[in-house]
């Protein structure tokens, strides 16, 4: 089957099946939003589940979870640096008046790799390459940058300019030290939060992959940058150090290798391929999450970003792909090095105090100069304004005090000129029992509707009999079992056989099982249904079954079926579903 019809099909079942479809459809849709359905916000919520429990609660308390609002206040963009830096080249057809994000209009028009390059280097390649507009030829204007937030305001008529945040990042650091405190000052700490985002993006395309609007999952995991290696090495165990990754290198990017290379986490750890291993470590869990997610490993990879093509704040930037039929290698998840950078704008801006400090194991000894104010004199010299010039004194630092009576002989107050006369000039030795200092950040974040897409993509299946089969990993799947009744009539026997199946699926919703019940047409028909819903396990009620008690579970995959006895079924399936848990076993892992 040609690709083209290949997506015809997956196109036609995504929509046909509610997993999504392109948002305000009546009114002709918007480009860039889309709504999901019954089965897609199924999915997109196992997805969601699955990341929590390998990003978050199999950590042991290393990552903890919180939730910040969308509408972020001006100041917070500006200090953190989207306002000035979150843009995107764009340029204009002066005849249609088409815009076109320019690096992604070069690579499919000439195949010009553009993304990071200058607004003049960007100029200069749409004149050597004479591009013009795809739909009318048209000539393209210089590229200008375009600002990616979405702009409101708080409060109505003349409210306070803010915007709709882009990152759930930035809710994160401003709430840095009320998390702290709740955690009474633990480092490393995980920070999550999974949430909405929007993004004004110039021209979206691509389905899923480019939106304005999508659901981001990400960790701000903060550390002492001192600390790192001897920390880390308590959590990177022998399993992730030996996770294979696949990494294709900004310095192998720059030689024109298009090729990534394989190997452990631990090989790139040691070559430095890798510079910190924080990041190496959540990349090896990451590599682990895509699989799970049903994602060959061959299909996933790490390219490390060059220094034009990182984030304003990133030291090292890998972004995680995954390689699809429809659009090749699509970022799903960018690893960023932000070093101190946020925290430090946020205290620059906000004024607030957002170090940590830094124990010594042993103390350190130092000589100091301090700058005492001599009370009496000042009293005779200022009478009650004594009580001001002492407040505004306390406000400076000893160091400034001192450098300034050593080079001027005297110091400005609040307006009051004091000299040396006022201030008892003392050399003591102290202990000092540590520094403050500004943690570091990793971040891992992902886009859902990336993974979402990727997904489905890697679960379609179109057999050479015509079936459309959607094989999503079981702990994915919206609904894990079916049941169906074979009983279309009204006899006795068929209601009996509705009869059992209703109560077949009542207990398997009572015991936690998200099962769907469909008695509509042909048992065939209701098969195909089932595969193409994702469906892994179908249950028949038949005429035998209220004989015998026994039923029918078919597997989507393989289509072979089983018989089993009703008091072996509820057994079966948890097995089936992966959710039998031996306690003892569990008690033994632990030596309990």
């Amino acid at each position: 089957m040609y690709l083209e019809e290949y997506f015809e099909e997956f196109n036609k079942l995504v929509r046909n099946r509610g997993f999504y479809w392109l948002s305000y459809e009546i009114y002709g849709g918007v480009a860039g939003f889309y709504d999901f359905g019954p089965l897609g916000t199924l999915l997109k919520n196992n997805i969601t589940e699955l990341w929590r429990r390998m990003f978050i609660h199999d950590q042991r308390g290393l990552v903890i979870e919180i939730e910040t609002p969308i509408i972020t206040p001006r100041i917070v963009l500006k200090a953190s640096g989207h306002e000035d830096n979150f843009t995107d080249p764009i340029t204009e057809c002066n005849k249609c008046g088409r815009l076109y994000r320019v690096d992604h209009l070069l690579e499919e028009t000439i195949g010009v790799k553009a993304e990071g390059l200058s607004i003049e280097q960007l100029w200069k390649i749409i004149r050597e390459y004479n591009v013009r507009c795809p739909e009318d030829g048209g000539e393209l204007t210089p590229p200008k940058p375009a600002l990616l937030l979405f702009k409101t305001e708080i409060g109505p008529y003349k409210g306070s300019q803010a915007y709709i945040r882009p990152e759930t990042a930035q809710g994160i650091f401003v709430s840095f030290k009320n998390i702290m405190s709740v955690v009474r000052d633990r480092l490393p700490i995980g920070i999550a939060q999974i949430g909405k985002v929007g993004r004004n993006e110039i021209s979206p395309r691509q389905g899923l992959i480019r939106l304005r609007e999508f659901t981001i999952m990400e960790i701000e995991f903060f550390f002492d940058p001192l600390k790192t290696w001897n920390e880390a090495g308590k959590y990177l165990t022998d399993e992730l150090l030996n996770e294979e990754l696949n990494i294709l290198s900004a310095e192998m990017k720059e030689k024109g290798i298009e090729e990534h290379i394989t190997a452990t986490l631990k090989e790139f750890l040691d070559q430095g391929m890798i510079v910190n291993p924080w990041l190496g470590y959540w990349m090896a869990i990451g590599n682990k999450f895509l699989k799970r997610l049903g994602i060959p490993p061959d299909k996933i990879r790490f390219e490390e970003k060059l220094p034009h093509e990182r984030a304003h704040y990133a030291q090292q930037t890998f972004d995680q792909e995954v390689y699809t039929k429809r659009f090749g290698w699509i970022e799903v998840a960018g690893f960023a090095y932000r070093t101190d950078y946020d925290l430090n704008q946020h205290i620059k801006y906000s004024k607030a105090d957002l170090t940590m400090f830094r124990k010594y194991e042993r103390p350190l000894e130092k000589r100091v100069v301090k700058a005492i104010p001599n009370i009496s004199r000042l009293k005779e010299a200022y009478g009650r304004k004594v009580g001001e010039i002492l407040k505004a004194l306390n406000k400076l630092p000893n160091e400034v005090i001192i450098e300034k009576l050593e080079r001027d002989g005297y110091i400005h107050v609040d307006g009051y000129k004091l000299d040396k006369q006022y201030f008892t000039i003392k050399e003591e030795k102290i202990k000092i029992h540590g520094e403050k200092f500004v943690p570091h950040v990793v971040e891992p974040s992902y886009g859902l509707e990336r993974l979402f897409y990727s997904v489905l993509e890697f679960s379609f299946h179109h057999l050479a009999d015509g079936r459309n089969v959607l094989k999503i990993p079981i702990e994915l799947a919206p609904y894990k079992v079916a049941v169906f009744p074979l009983a279309t009539g009204s006899s006795s026997e068929h209601k009996r056989i509705k009869e059992l199946a209703i109560k077949i699926y009542n207990a398997l919703v009572d015991a936690g099982v998200k099962a769907l019940y469909d008695e509509s047409g042909s048992i065939g028909r209701r098969y195909v249904r089932a595969d193409e819903m994702g469906i892994p396990y179908a249950i028949t009620v038949d005429y035998q079954s209220i004989e015998d008690h026994t039923v029918t579970i078919r597997f989507r995959d393989t289509r072979e079926q089983e018989r089993v006895h009703l008091k072996e079924l509820y057994e079966r399936i948890m097995e089936l579903l992966g959710k039998k848990v031996n306690w003892k076993t569990i008690l033994r892992k632990y030596d309990l």
